[in-house]
C-alpha cells in the first residue's frame, strides 16, 4: 500500500497516501479493531461535525481569533464533509477511546488536508491549516463531541423520527373515524368484557403516540443545549469571549433549530443527561408500539382459529411448509425494534451514570445507542403505517358474532335488577351453553322487551344516564 509517513507528539505513523485522515485517526484504526459498526452515527453524526467545525471556525473568525484567509478554508471543507462528499474518510469504529478524541480528530484532519489542498499545498504537512491549532481552535473534544451528539441526536428526531410517528398517529385517527361505528368485544385480563368499537380502539392507540410524541419533544430542549465553547473542564479556557454564543448562534442558524449555550458548561460535558432522557422517551415510545403491534397482531390472529377480528395485508408468504399461510410480519418486526430500543436504552441509562469527576468517557456507546434508536422507530414506524396499518380492516362478521356471544352484554342489566341477579344470568348461561336471553327469561328476572330494550350493544359504548 503507498502510504506517506505522518508525525504526531508520539512520533511516525504510515498514513495510506490517498487518504484525508492523519496520524490521530491512523493510530485509531490500528488501535481499536473492535465491531464492524462505524458509527452507525454514518451521516447524521459526520454531518453534525462538519457543521460544529464550520460554525466554530466563523466564530474564531468573528471574535478575531482566526485569519480570513483560513477561516474561507476550514469553511470550504467543512462544508463538503457536510454534505456528505467525504463519508469514506470517516471509518472510526463506535468502540474507541471514550471521549471521542478520535473522532473529533478525524474531522480535523480530513477537514485540514482538504483545506490544504485547496491551498496547493501537500496532504499531511499541517501547512497552511493545522488540524489542532485552527480546525480546532477554541474547542476541545469534550465539548466538541457533546456538541455533536446535540445536534445528531436532535436533527433525526425532528427530521426523521417525529414525522414517521406523527404520520402513523394521524393513520390510526383516520381509522378511528372511518371504523367509529363498528361495534367489537372489549377485553380485560385476556377475557371478555363490555363492547367497545373500533373506532375507539384506533383512537387509544393514536392517543398513546400522541402523548409518545410530545415526551420525546420535551426532551428536545435539553438537547438544544449546547457544550460548545467549555473547551476541556468546562472552564472556556483557549476560547476568546463570545466564542459560545457566536458558535452556537451560527450552528442555529446553520440547521434551524433553537440551539442555545449550555446553561452550565461544567454539567455539559460531566454528565449527559439530556442524552439519557431522551433515549428514555425513546424507551416510552417503543413500549406504546409494543403495545399497538401486539394488539393488532392478537386481533388479527388466526385467521380461523384465533380471534380473528382484523383483516391484515398479505405482504409475503409466511412459511416454507405450511401452504398458503400468512404471518402478522410488520407486527413482528416492530416488536422486534421495540425489544432492540429497551436495550439501547439500558446501554444509555448505565452509561450515562458512569461520569467521573469532570467528564463521561461514554460518549460514543451513548450516541451510538441513542441514534440506532431513533433510526430503528423511525424506519418501523413508517414500515408499519404504510404496509400494515394503511390496509387494517374488520372481519365484520367475527365481530358480530364474538359480540353476540359475549356474556359481559349482561353488564347493561346490572343497573335495573342488581349486580347479583346480573352475575347469575351470566353464571347460568355459562353453565348451560344458553344465550344471555334465555338464561335472564328462564331465571324470571326481566321480560323479554326489557332485555331487549336494555341489552343493546351499541348504546353500550359510551356513558348510560
Amino acid at each position: 500500500m503507498d502510504v506517506r509517513t505522518e508525525t504526531d507528539s508520539l512520533g511516525e505513523v504510515a498514513v495510506p497516501s490517498d487518504r484525508l485522515w492523519g496520524a490521530q485517526t491512523q493510530r485509531c484504526l490500528e488501535n481499536f479493531p473492535i465491531g464492524l459498526d462505524r458509527f452507525r452515527w454514518g451521516r447524521p453524526v459526520i454531518r453534525a461535525l462538519g457543521i460544529v467545525k464550520k460554525c466554530a471556525a466563523l466564530a474564531n473568525h468573528e471574535t478575531g481569533n482566526l485569519s480570513k484567509e483560513k477561516t474561507d478554508l476550514i469553511v470550504r471543507g467543512a462544508q463538503e464533509v457536510m454534505d456528505g462528499w467525504w463519508d469514506a474518510e470517516f471509518p472510526l469504529a463506535v468502540f474507541q477511546g471514550g471521549s471521542g478524541t478520535q473522532t473529533n480528530m478525524n474531522a480535523n484532519e480530513v477537514i485540514a488536508n482538504l483545506a490544504i489542498r485547496y491551498a496547493g499545498g501537500v496532504l499531511g504537512s499541517n501547512q497552511p491549516i493545522h488540524p489542532n491549532d485552527d480546525v480546532n481552535r477554541s474547542q476541545s473534544t469534550n465539548d466538541v463531541f457533546p456538541s455533536v451528539m446535540h445536534i445528531a441526536a436532535a436533527e433525526q428526531i425532528e427530521n426523521a423520527l417525529l414525522p414517521s410517528v406523527a404520520a402513523l398517529r394521524d393513520r390510526f385517527l383516520v381509522k378511528s373515524l372511518e371504523y367509529f361505528g363498528v361495534v367489537m368485544l372489549g377485553r380485560t385480563h385476556l377475557q371478555d368484557a363490555i363492547p367497545i368499537t373500533l373506532g375507539q380502539i384506533s383512537s387509544g392507540w393514536a392517543s398513546q403516540l400522541d402523548r409518545s410524541i410530545h415526551d420525546v419533544r420535551e426532551t428536545l430542549l435539553g438537547l438544544y443545549e449546547l457544550a460548545i465553547g467549555a473547551t476541556a473542564v468546562g472552564t472556556g479556557l483557549n476560547a476568546p469571549m463570545g466564542f459560545a454564543e457566536a458558535a452556537v448562534r451560527l450552528i442555529a442558524s446553520e440547521t434551524g433549530l433553537p440551539f442555545t449555550p449550555a446553561t452550565n458548561k461544567f454539567a455539559a460535558i460531566s454528565a449527559h443527561d439530556a442524552m439519557v432522557a431522551t433515549s428514555g422517551s425513546l424507551r416510552t415510545l417503543a413500549g406504546a408500539l409494543m403495545k399497538i403491534a401486539n394488539d393488532i397482531r392478537w386481533y388479527a390472529s388466526g385467521p380461523r382459529a384465533g380471534v380473528g377480528e382484523l383483516f391484515l395485508p398479505d405482504n409475503e408468504p409466511g412459511s416454507s411448509i405450511m401452504p398458503g399461510k400468512v404471518n402478522p410480519t410488520q407486527c413482528e418486526v416492530m416488536t422486534q425494534v421495540t425489544v432492540q430500543v429497551f436495550g439501547n436504552d439500558h446501554a444509555v441509562a448505565f452509561a450515562g451514570s458512569q461520569g467521573s469527576f469532570q467528564l463521561n468517557t461514554y460518549k460514543p456507546v451513548i450516541l451510538h445507542n441513542v441514534l440506532s434508536s431513533v433510526e430503528l422507530l423511525a424506519a418501523a414506524s413508517s414500515s408499519f403505517e404504510e404496509r400494515c396499518v394503511r390496509g387494517l380492516r374488520p372481519n365484520r362478521e367475527v365481530i358480530q358474532q364474538h359480540v353476540g356471544d359475549s356474556l359481559m352484554l349482561v353488564t347493561a342489566l346490572s343497573p335495573h335488577i342488581g349486580y347479583e341477579k346480573a352475575a347469575r344470568i351470566a353464571q347460568t348461561a355459562h353453565r348451560e351453553g344458553s344465550t344471555l336471553r334465555d338464561a335472564a327469561l328462564k331465571l324470571g328476572y326481566v321480560t323479554a322487551e326489557q332485555f331487549d330494550q336494555w341489552v343493546n350493544p351499541e348504546s353500550m359504548t359510551g356513558p348510560t344516564g
